[in-house]
């Protein structure tokens, strides 16, 4: 079901420019809010089994989202995130992990 409402929100959230007041950041930011902080916590310092990802570079979390688009399994979650990055582009991927890497550094 998450990796569902994931898709359904990547496929209507990241291509779409969204209206004249809203930027890709601001688009960027929902489609955290709306999927990945759902067991990565708000603030992106993990919960539970999920891991803290507020402590990662942009090129970590791009890698990783990378290589579960492409079916390798690179730790436990890897099942729960490979639906999730499956219908992720390059560009998506760069903007989410550009966004994460900055927005919660430090926390």
């Amino acid at each position: 079901m998450k990796a569902l409402a994931f898709s359904a929100a990547v496929l209507v959230l990241m291509p779409v420019a969204a209206s004249a007041q809203e930027t890709g950041a601001d688009t960027v930011a929902k489609v955290y809010a709306e999927v990945c902080s759902k067991c990565h916590g708000p603030t992106a310092r993990g919960m539970a089994s999920f891991p803290r990802l507020s402590d990662k570079e942009k090129a970590y979390l791009a890698d990783r989202l990378r290589r579960y688009r492409a079916g390798e399994m690179v730790g436990p979650n890897t099942p729960l995130m490979m639906p999730h990055a499956v219908n992720l582009t390059d560009a998506e991927i760069d903007e989410l992990a550009a966004y994460i890497s900055t927005a919660f550094a430090g926390n």
